[in-house]
């Protein structure tokens, strides 16, 4: 039998000699990471090429750190890199002498001739430390879930956070210079300025959109209204705009209807049959026809529906990422925020109003993680309905947290005064409310408030631009009028009135 050898090891000054075979060695390269810090020291390419690509702690050395953290500092101020500036900088720092001195950083700059493939080599160094991040997470993973007072939902999310930000590539900084941020804000007002339309993901409704510029990234939106007033059917209808009009993903998830009475729903708005119809299947032959025909929008349509009741705030923000990551998901729609669950780790320690303080923090927290907007639906107290006078709804009708507001970069309600037996708006003009919707948003964080009026379209549960609603009326009520009388002459239409001189409609 042959025996085994043993682990033969020298003097470091005679050079070391050691058998690796049975121990492990984190991923590594160290190698190239000599070669890009030389590369960087001796071509301004090379520092071009790699400075959006590596990060200090992307390096397994830790002198490789300190150089790369010092050529760092130096491109911030737009100063020179090379062999004496680099020197300086350490220096300066004090740190000169822990990397190795002048002699090390002569050295790095003696294994390249050029800059050459110098990317290349950074993103093997990237991945050597993705590998090193997994391994360390998944260490910190395996501890936790051996601690037996560790809440398994709490570990769960933090494992996956952890992951997903690898995966994203945006690991956390512990914080950003001011000069940066500068630098990031002036390129995206430029990028703005410079692109048709708006910032943000567009509503399909063209006030509010000029409000708000679209929904904007990292924002949370409240929609609240009491039961019966169109949350449900508002979300869906921008849905269906931000979808089939604008081509862009969307994820819902409803915790009250299941997806296919959502779906129905869209199919209804889509096609302009009545909801009561399509869940009859009662639809005469040219229905079917045109259900057929404009049902094929809506099928290739990107939307992402998740109809899992209960779901707790950990659940939705594992399925949010992946949904993100996977579809490219832009905007996440939640109906509605009181049915969600804080998940184990907040039973028993607080009343409901904790509770949902914990999501609404929650929901802001996967806004700004994922930078896209999260617009959560609301239920409102029954104070707007036992309240004297004008039943339009304020901040402080939102139901069980005052930390809904807080955390909302803006709060809007909708209000149908006609829910409530009135035929006039409670303006100075008492113009007729029949059939109309209020958007108000009463906290914008970031712009103005308004109260928008939108059509709203009982039968098809849905919203639309009241203007446009009003073109599309007048144009329609105009061919019902002319066209059965087959005039030869267009201009004949309006020579066709009424005694008091209206259009015969």
């Amino acid at each position: 039998m042959e025996k085994l050898q043993p682990i033969r090891t020298q003097s470091a000054k005679k050079g070391t000699l050691i058998n690796l075979e049975k121990g492990k060695l984190p991923p590594q390269a160290v190698d190239l990471e000599e070669a890009v810090l030389g590369a960087m020291m001796i071509d301004k390419k090379g520092v071009d090429d790699v400075i959006d690509i590596l990060h200090a702690d992307a390096f397994y050395k830790q002198a490789h750190q300190h150089i790369y953290d010092a050529m760092f500092k130096l491109f911030n101020e737009s100063e020179p890199i090379d062999l004496l500036t680099v020197t300086s900088q350490l220096r300066k720092e004090g740190k000169l002498e822990s990397v190795g001195g002048d002699f090390y950083l002569v050295g790095l700059t003696q294994k390249v001739a050029s800059s050459a493939h110098i990317e290349f080599h950074a993103r093997i160094i990237i991945q050597k430390y993705i590998q090193r991040r997994l391994i360390s997470i998944s260490s910190e993973i395996i501890d936790e879930a051996y601690d037996e007072t560790s809440d398994v939902f709490d570990l769960l999310d933090t494992a996956e956070t952890k992951l997903f930000e690898v995966t994203q590539g945006n690991l956390k900084k512990s914080s950003e210079a001011a000069e940066g941020l500068v630098n990031q804000a002036l390129k995206k007002i430029e990028e703005i300025s410079n692109k048709e339309g708006m910032s943000g993901v567009p509503s399909g409704f063209s006030k509010l959109d000029a409000l708000t510029s679209g929904w904007q990234p990292s924002d949370l939106v409240i929609l609240a209204a009491r039961p019966g007033m169109g949350k449900t059917a508002f979300v869906m209808s921008m849905a269906k705009n931000v979808a089939i009009d604008f081509d862009i993903p969307v994820a819902i998830f409803s915790l009250e209807m299941s997806s296919v009475q959502l779906i129905t729903r869209m199919i209804s708005s889509e096609t302009g049959i009545s909801s009561g119809k399509l869940r009859k299947g009662d639809l005469q032959p040219h229905e079917w026809e045109q259900l057929n025909v404009k049902v094929k929008n809506l099928s290739k349509a990107p939307i992402f529906i998740d109809d899992t009741p209960s779901l707790s705030i950990f659940d939705l923000r594992a399925k949010a990422r992946r949904l993100a990551s996977q579809h490219g998901v832009k905007i996440i729609i939640i109906d509605y925020l009181q049915l969600m669950t804080a998940g184990t780790a907040a039973k028993g320690g607080g009343n409901r109003e904790q509770e949902i303080s914990t999501i609404s923090r929650n929901l802001k927290a996967l806004a700004k993680e994922l930078s896209i907007p999260v617009i959560a639906l609301s239920q409102l107290s029954r104070a707007v309905e036992t309240r004297g006078g004008s039943k339009r709804p304020l901040l402080s009708d939102l139901r069980e947290s005052g930390a809904i507001e807080q955390d909302a970069d803006i709060v809007s309600f909708i209000f149908r005064p006609e829910y409530y037996g009135q035929t006039e708006w409670d303006d100075d003009e008492r113009t007729p409310c029949e059939g109309q919707a209020e958007f108000i948003v009463a906290k914008h964080r970031n712009g103005g408030l308004e109260n928008i009026r939108l059509k709203f379209t009982g039968h098809l549960a849905e919203f639309s631009d009241l203007e446009e609603a009003f073109a599309t009326e007048f144009q329609s009520k105009m061919n019902e009028a002319i066209e059965p009388k087959n005039y030869q002459n267009p201009n004949d239409a309006f020579e066709d009135v009424s005694d008091d001189g209206d259009v015969p409609f």
